[in-house]
């Protein structure tokens, strides 16, 4: 199997690589004005292979409760003073002549000192500890009048229909603009440039800024990545690009612009990135969404491109003077490579909040990664200067274009949630339902048809309780209504029991509740690669069940669900069983393994535990909300507590410790360190380990160790190769590939009672399998792939019918009695399948 997905092809890495230009702007190897432009890719997609650094836990993300207190009750402007952080003289801002962090606390206390327009509130707290500043910059407001227009923002979600027609709101509503910076950390000038926009609004005394802000609400996330700005990294603390993780949102960062989102509410929106010479401004290139109200999206997301196009444009910079090409609109000049089909990026994740506008702006200038080091800081500061010149002008054009066409963007924003309270059709975009928009095809048309309402079932009918609980509370979290039934109903031919969940798709923010329990679609065929994944269902992928009722939505008597209801509990007497199908299932065990208790595996996977652990089983059920029945089967194999090496992405490292396993970092260069392996009991591998770059001694000490191996993916099935542990030939599929697939599972301790889907990423199978080798898993027969993209590669092998029954999960011993598992499945890909995790626990576990 491939080791990690490759950045597409040639031509789009030298769109991707356009920035990195020489120290003199003629010497710039960047395509002539008239040579075909290559597609311009986003960075960092792909596999995760990026070292295992990630902090054992991660800080907490509420907001400051006094800033919560007065946003609640207060008007506007809301002085916070911030503390400042010490100074670093190692912040990597620094050398481009950039705002450090420690810098930010000084200037916005400065900037609200400078008059009554300017509000600083803590919006959270990074993986890293970093406070996030959210700074709101409006005309002064008394609390009644805040409180006014809250109730007005409330009225455009909750009772769209009414609000289409109330004069008021047309008047007096202020726009809603979210302006967020820096979400990758070492695409820096996006801060700067809105700290110029603060202090520029703040001094102005002219009649139109007066009326910009009288009329409208400018919210900017000074920095969303702080760990990064400081280490200058792309990805935060915990290793996460955060740019990947909204519709899971594992990580602090990303809970704190999704509470900005649901309470802010904005209408328009901008994400400050870099690098693509020329700036690219999205709109994009098809697929697009298709849970958007798409039509009224792209007539304000391509009008305001265009403003800004003409913004950037303007302020003179060229390719033979500064290096700098003119700036580019996906939809309009290219035809494919820039998608907004994931929800995982910011700008793709607001629509479903109300956006109506929102784009990814890459400035053009490369002033990061082998740049950064190679350059003389003259020359990067130059560059710095320029992005934050360009990255400025799409602010100030974005602002222009929310005050100008303010209300029929409210009157937009407030017909998208009426058509979801409606349950109304979507309007597919054409020439004719959006004119003036050029070189709308069929190609650009990607619709939902939504059902009637999900059903999350109770009871027996529901295979994880804990999962379900999971599944309703991140719906909860993401604003989308959930109701639970007081009684028992049929629908659809199908009893459920009370207590029962129901969403109702006649709701505002239905696209958001599709995006999250559809299935998704097999988009193979609509476009030739995609850059980052394309197919996500939780509703899949977290281990609940999940029933899609098409036409009708049950007729039973319902509250408003706020949390779901608590799920543990414990046997009153005997033995115990703990089913280990679940992460939090996982973590109980290794809590009771930790303390002592003696635990006993099942045939089927599930764990045996003694009645005498009951008070430390009420504890766990509690704290995790899982599940200790009267045990019915008789545990045969002992457990104990793993201790496990680990040489993976954050994201994995990430899902382990949720897991409760006691993990040790390791790689190539700790092994050849000489690493002592009597420290642990398992060795799991997916990047960052190569067998054939170990010492003589490494690889002597690890044919010692004895130690269990779990590998995942094609570094870890290149370990086992190399280290000749099972007898397997192991098979690649396409690299680009990736979605929720179909698959079979055994009825062993791996993957019993494991749910029938599960996520791939290059995906990769077994065949040739020697004695002893046993299949836990296989892939689904005909086309298994149930969403996102896969095809053959050119040379017309590796897709999904070359997949079809083949093993996906095999396990075995060595010739020296250790066991091994290799998954050619990805459980654990960026911590989002958690309904898949325990298929890697239990393998953790086997000795």
């Amino acid at each position: 199997m491939g080791s990690s997905r490759p950045v597409l092809i040639t031509s789009t890495l030298a769109a991707a690589l356009a920035g990195a230009l020489l120290l003199t702007p003629s010497a710039t190897a960047a395509p002539g004005p008239d040579e075909p432009r290559p597609h311009p890719v986003r960075e960092g997609g792909g596999r995760d292979t990026g070292p295992a650094g990630a902090p054992a836990s991660t800080a907490a993300d509420a907001l400051d409760t006094a800033s919560d207190r007065q946003a609640r009750t207060g008007g506007y402007p809301r002085e916070t003073t911030l503390d400042a952080p010490p100074v670093n003289p190692d912040d990597k801002s620094i050398k481009l002549g950039l705002a450090p962090y420690h810098s930010l606390a000084p200037r916005l206390n400065a900037l609200q000192r400078l008059g009554d327009r300017v509000s600083v509130e803590v919006a959270g707290h990074s993986a890293g500890g970093h406070e996030l500043y959210l700074v709101t910059v409006t005309a002064p407001e008394s609390a009644a009048q805040a409180r006014e227009q809250e109730r007005m923002r409330e009225r455009i979600e909750n009772a769209p229909a009414a609000a289409a027609g109330d004069a008021r709101i047309a008047a007096a509503y202020k726009t809603p603009v979210f302006i967020n910076n820096n979400i990758h950390g070492n695409e820096w000038e996006g801060t700067d440039a809105a700290l110029k926009l603060i202090e520029e609004l703040a001094k102005a005394n002219d009649a139109r800024t007066a009326d910009l802000l009288a009329k409208n609400r400018i919210y900017l996330n000074v920095t969303a990545n702080p760990d990064g700005r400081i280490a200058g990294t792309r990805a935060n603390a915990g290793g996460f690009d955060l740019n990947r993780d909204f519709i899971t949102a594992t990580q602090p960062e990303t809970r704190a612009i999704r509470r900005i989102a649901i309470e802010k509410q904005p209408a328009v929106m901008l994400d400050l990135h870099g690098y693509v010479n020329g700036t690219l401004i999205e709109p994009t290139t098809p697929p697009h969404g298709e849970n958007y109200e798409y039509d009224l999206f792209l007539k304000n997301a391509y009008a305001n491109a265009l403003g800004m196009e003409k913004a950037v444009n303007g302020l003179g910079y060229t390719l033979d003077k500064d290096g700098v090409r003119p700036a580019v609109i996906p939809f309009r000049d290219e035809k494919e490579g820039w998608d907004d089909w994931p929800p995982i990026f910011t700008p793709q994740y607001m629509p479903f909040h109300g956006a109506v506008a929102s784009h990814t702006i890459e400035f053009p200038m490369r002033v990061n990664n082998r740049d950064y080091d190679a350059l003389p800081a003259a020359e990067l500061r130059r560059r710095a200067a320029v992005n934050t010149d360009i990255a400025g002008a799409a602010m100030r054009a974005t602002l222009d274009y929310t005050h100008t066409h303010r209300t029929s963007v409210i009157a937009d924003q407030i017909e998208t949630f009426r058509r979801g309270a409606a349950g109304e059709a979507q309007r597919p975009v054409s020439e004719e339902t959006v004119p003036g928009v050029p070189g709308i095809g069929p190609e650009d048309v990607y619709t939902a048809t939504f059902p009637r309402a999900y059903v999350i079932p109770a009871g027996r009918f529901q295979r994880s309780a804990v999962a379900a609980a999971r599944l309703v509370d991140h719906l909860v979290a993401n604003d989308v209504r959930v109701e639970r039934a007081r009684t028992p109903f049929r629908l659809q031919g199908r009893a459920y029991p009370a207590g029962s969940y129901v969403v109702d798709m006649h709701q505002p923010k239905r696209g958001l509740a599709n995006v999250i329990l559809a299935d998704g679609r097999d988009i193979s065929a609509d476009v030739s690669v995609m850059y980052d994944i394309s197919g996500w269902s939780i509703g899949r992928l977290w281990g609940a069940t999940v029933d899609r009722s098409v036409s009708a939505a049950p007729r039973v008597p319902t509250r408003t669900v706020h949390a779901a209801s608590p799920t543990g509990r414990v046997a009153p007497y005997g033995d115990l069983r703990l089913r280990l199908d679940d992460p939090k299932e996982i973590a109980a065990l290794n809590s009771l393994l930790a303390q002592g208790v003696r635990v006993r595996r099942a045939n089927d996977g599930s764990a045996v535990v003694p009645g005498s652990a009951r008070g430390a089983a009420r504890v766990l059920a509690d704290r995790l909300g899982v599940a200790f029945d009267r045990a019915d089967v008789h545990g045969t194999t002992e457990l104990h507590h793993t201790r496990v090496a680990v040489a993976a992405s954050p994201g994995e490292l990430f899902a382990l410790r949720e897991m409760g396993f006691a993990v040790v970092p390791v790689s190539t260069d700790v092994l050849n360190a000489g690493f002592d392996w009597s420290s642990v009991d398992t060795l799991f591998v997916s990047s960052g380990l190569d067998h054939a770059k170990l010492t003589p001694a490494a690889r002597a000490a690890f044919d010692a160790s004895g130690v269990t191996v779990v590998g995942l993916g094609g570094q870890g099935a290149a370990f086992n190769a190399a280290a000749s542990l099972l007898e397997v030939t192991a098979v690649s599929g396409n690299v680009d590939a990736n979605g929720v697939v179909r698959v079979t599972n055994s009825r062993g301790p791996i993957t019993g009672g494991a749910p029938a889907h599960t996520f791939v990423y290059s995906p990769g199978w077994f065949t040739g399998l020697g004695s002893g080798v046993r299949v836990e898993q296989s892939y689904g027969s005909g086309n298994p792939l149930v969403s996102g993209h896969w095809r053959a590669a050119d040379d017309g092998k590796g897709g999904p019918t070359d997949a079809a029954g083949r093993a996906s999960i095999v396990s075995g011993t060595t010739k020296a009695g250790a066991p091994v598992v290799l998954f050619g499945t990805e459980p654990l890909f960026r911590a989002h399948p958690k309904g898949v995790f325990a298929q890697i626990g239990r393998a953790l576990l086997t000795r």
